[in-house]
C-alpha cells in the first residue's frame, strides 16, 4: 500500500531513490555509540543498514498529500541531470521520479504546493527540470514554501560559510533561484498555516530553516519531520546527530522536543529519507524514545540501481 488516509487528508509515498549512501553508521551518524547498531540490529537490518557491507540504506522520496482539495509535495529530491560534484551519490541522476508521481496519479501541472523542509540537495531537486539548457519551474502551478532562514543562509550572494560547504554545491542556482526568479516562492518565518489540517513550524538545527509540517485532522495526528533524523537509530538515540547538521546542539534539542510531542501526542512520525515502512510511531522511553510500530505502508523492494 503507497497511500493511507489520516483524518480527511491522504499520504501517497512516492520514491525516487532506496539504496546505499555510501556511508558507514559510525561516518553517517557519528554521534550514534557503536554498540546502538548491533543492539538493535534485528530491526535494522535490511532496511536501514545493509548486514555485508555496513553502509546505511536510505530511500529519497517524496510525500504527497491531498488536503482540502489541493494537492501539496513535500520535499522534491535529488532530480535528474543535476551537477553535483560534491556529493557524487547524487550527481547527474537519471531517475523515472516523475513517472512514479504520474503513477500517484499526479501530474506536474496538478501540483498546488511544494513544500521544501530545507534546502539541502536532495530536498529539492525537482523544483526544476532542465529544458534545453535551462532549469524551469517542474510544478508550474504550485506555490513554492520554503523558510526563509533558509533561503538566506544558502543563497551564495550572501557568502555564509555553512559545515556542507562545496556538497551543497550548484543547489541553490539549479533548483531554488529558477523557481523564486518566476515568482513562484513564499518564504515564510516562524509558522506558515496552509489550511484547516496542515501547518509549517520552524525546526531549526539540521539547518537554520529546517521545518516540520503538522497534520492534525479528526483524531489523527502527524509530523513530517524532514532530516530531523536519517535513521531510525535516532529515535531510539536521539543524542545522535547526522553529520550534515550545521548547528549540533540545537539539532538535537529540536530532535527532544518533537519526539516528544509525537509521543505525548500520538503523532505519526514521516523523516525524510526511511526506507522500511517509511514512518514510524514512538513512545517515551525513559529519556529517550522507541518505536511502537510502523506506518502501513508496503515496503520498498530490495535496492536496484535503476528503480
Amino acid at each position: 500500500m503507497d497511500t493511507i488516509t489520516l483524518g480527511d487528508v491522504t499520504v501517497t509515498r512516492v520514491r525516487e531513490y532506496y539504496g546505499p549512501v555510501d556511508l558507514t553508521p559510525e561516518a553517517f551518524v557519528p554521534d550514534s555509540p557503536a554498540q546502538a547498531w548491533d543492539t538493535h540490529r534485528s530491526w535494522l537490518v535490511p532496511d536501514f543498514l545493509d548486514a555485508d557491507t555496513r553502509i546505511v540504506n536510505t530511500a529519497i522520496q517524496t510525500w504527497v498529500l491531498r488536503s482540502e482539495g489541493r494537492t501539496i509535495l513535500v520535499d522534491t529530491g535529488v532530480g535528474n541531470h543535476k551537477d553535483r560534484p560534491y556529493a557524487p551519490v547524487w550527481n547527474r541522476l537519471d531517475t523515472d521520479f516523475l513517472g512514479n508521481l504520474a503513477r500517484a496519479g499526479v501530474r506536474p501541472e496538478d501540483v498546488d504546493i511544494v513544500i521544501n523542509t530545507h534546502l539541502h540537495v536532495d530536498h529539492v531537486g525537482w523544483n526544476t527540470y532542465l529544458d534545453g539548457r535551462t532549469w524551469v519551474p517542474t510544478f508550474p502551478n504550485a506555490t513554492y514554501l520554503m523558510a526563509k532562514a533558509d533561503f538566506d543562509y544558502w543563497n551564495p550572494a550572501n557568502e555564509i560559510r555553512t559545515l556542507l560547504g562545496r556538497g551543497n554545491q550548484n543547489v541553490f542556482e539549479d533548483s531554488v533561484a529558477p523557481v523564486h526568479e518566476a515568482g513562484l516562492t513564499r518564504l515564510w518565518e516562524g509558522s506558515h498555516r496552509i489550511d484547516r489540517n496542515l501547518c509549517l513550524d520552524l525546526a531549526p538545527g539540521h539547518t537554520p530553516g529546517s521545518s516540520v509540517l503538522r497534520l492534525e485532522s479528526g483524531s489523527d495526528r502527524a509530523l513530517f519531520v524532514g532530516d530531523l533524523m536519517h535513521s531510525p537509530i535516532q529515535i531510539v538515540e536521539p543524542d545522535a546527530n547526522s553529520c550534515f547538521c550545521e548547528d549540533p546542539a540545537e539539532a538535537r534539542a529540536t530532535r527532544h522536543r518533537l519526539l516528544g510531542s509525537a509521543a505525548d501526542g500520538n503523532a505519526l512520525v514521516f523523516p525524510a529519507h526511511l526506507g522500511g515502512h517509511g514512518a514510524a510511531e514512538v513512545v517515551r522511553e525513559g529519556g529517550r524514545f522507541a518505536v511502537k510500530g510502523w506506518a502501513p505502508f508496503a515496503k520498498y523492494a530490495a535496492y536496484t540501481e535503476s528503480a
